[in-house]
């Protein structure tokens, strides 16, 4: 059901707060063992308290866009009083002393939170293989990769364990899983939902986002958890939500595509690393906007090509900085029998990191170091600055972009694990967004024998606008 529709039964007394939770703990009671989406349900207890809580809400008339509404949270954004493990071995043990701005705003709406989803550890991953908790699985073919890092959040989602999910994109950590299980995924402007509570991975990028298999739900859950929040320095005082009216019904910025200026980038559709139904999925969905009234333009990327180096980078060395502080002293996993503290350090850093996170944090030491700081993060930096005025050049000539979400379908788990530059170009298409600080969502064309992502991509605060292109796209495929 659309989240509206579950709020409607509400308010007519068809369903309570406690059938409809049950009804999802069920799923993922006989689900979860399969794809392992989630590494913590939380105690019954918890959740009928929140039930308790919400249903009283409803009884005394007070409907939110997400009163009654189970939700799960990636592993990376805390929740007061469970583990926070962001999928690693170096925190299997920390438990959150205090909540998310997110999670604050979801209890004060009544949302009922179910528990924290897998993922590529510390989010550093393209397929959700790089967890301590082991490998998520693609619920449209378990033997396929969800998509990472938040693939535990997507495959909640379209597994039908719960109707809304949150995740955070560094890099197409939303988007790309939402590609590759065909759900929609909304990666908001950086700095429209508060970061706090969000275990950070590379500052500058990282933004919270919500997952969903219908695009009205993405209007809901974005009214909830966006705007000002002082606990972030980075949140934006410029953006108020104004997604859903009084009666609970979307607000649509525009109701149909004519007169919309679209930018269809035909050398990167063209790509021979695009797989061929990516591209005729893309096509697909340009032909029918061109057929609905849209002014279709070509446009051109002069500078995406460095996008994926600027990004890893960038990400890497942020990340370098960030991670430093898991060293086995102040909380999370420490090694034993040390003889001092600089061996404490050392052992618990090699034992309770990964294999990637590793990888990453030595390349992000490399590029920061002394003599290579100009060469490489200062260099990125002065290319993120060009790739924005990319952005801000084409976002001056159309309303939006459409293109690729991935260059492909998801691949078998295990097929590209051994080559993580591979993996790291499954971000192509991705990353460059992040660097400009744009939203973009995902939308899922499901034509062809799987489906394909297709992400829309909008000037800075113009969540509304992508979204509503993308209502107006899904309503014309009759999806």
């Amino acid at each position: 059901m659309k989240v509206k529709d579950i709020l409607s039964k509400y308010i007519k007394k068809e369903a309570s707060v406690k059938e409809i939770v049950d009804y999802y703990l069920s799923n993922i009671e006989q689900k979860n063992e399969k794809y392992n989406a989630f590494i913590k349900i939380f105690d019954r207890e918890f959740i009928y308290d929140q039930v308790i809580r919400s249903q009283r809400m409803i009884d005394e008339g007070n409907i939110t866009p997400l009163v009654g509404i189970p939700i799960a949270i990636k592993d990376n954004i805390n929740v007061k009083g469970y583990p926070t493990t962001c999928a690693s071995k170096i925190l299997s043990n920390y438990i959150s002393p205090y909540n998310a701005t997110v999670v604050e705003k979801l209890y004060a709406a009544g949302a009922i939170i179910i528990g924290k989803t897998n993922l590529d550890e510390f989010a550093m991953g393209s397929t959700n293989e790089n967890s301590f908790y082991g490998i998520v699985r693609n619920p449209l073919d378990p033997e396929l990769v969800s998509g990472g890092s938040s693939g535990g959040s997507a495959v909640a989602v379209a597994a039908d364990m719960v109707p809304l999910s949150l995740g955070s994109d560094t890099g197409g950590s939303i988007r790309l899983p939402a590609a590759f299980c065909g759900i929609y995924g909304l990666k908001p402007t950086y700095g429209v939902v508060s970061r706090y509570g969000l275990v950070a991975y590379a500052s500058s990028l990282d933004q919270i986002g919500p997952f969903s298999k219908y695009v009205e739900d993405l209007f809901m859950i974005m009214q909830v958890i966006s705007g000002f929040d002082p606990y972030d320095s980075t949140s934006s005082r410029d953006f108020k939500p104004d997604f859903v009216d009084d009666s609970m019904n979307i607000k649509l910025a525009f109701r149909d595509v004519r007169g919309l200026r679209i930018g269809f980038p035909t050398k990167i559709v063209d790509d021979p690393a695009v797989e061929d139904v990516v591209r005729n999925s893309v096509n697909d969905i340009i032909r029918l906007l061109e057929d609905n009234g849209a002014m279709i333009k070509e446009i051109e990327f002069p500078y995406l090509e460095y996008a994926i180096p600027c990004y890893y980078i960038i990400a890497t060395s942020e990340a370098s900085s960030n991670l430093a502080r898991y060293d086995g002293v102040r909380y999370g996993f420490r090694a034993n029998d040390c003889e001092d503290v600089r061996t404490m350090m050392k052992k618990s850093r090699g034992e309770g990191f990964g294999l990637e996170v590793k990888r990453r944090i030595l390349v992000g030491t490399f590029c920061l170091s002394s003599g290579y700081y100009d060469a490489y993060y200062k260099k990125a930096l002065k290319v993120r600055n060009i790739i924005k005025k990319d952005f801000q050049n084409i976002l001056k000539e159309v309303d939006f972009v459409i293109m690729p979400t991935s260059p492909t379908l998801p691949w078998k788990i295990g097929e590209k694990i051994n080559d993580p530059v591979q993996m790291y170009l499954s971000d192509i298409y991705t990353v460059a967004v992040n660097l400009a600080g744009l939203p973009s969502v995902n939308i899922p064309y499901y034509k062809y024998h799987f489906p394909v992502g297709i992400q829309i991509i909008s000037d800075h605060f113009q969540e509304s606008k992508i979204m509503s292109l993308a209502y107006i796209i899904t309503n014309l495929l009759g999806s």
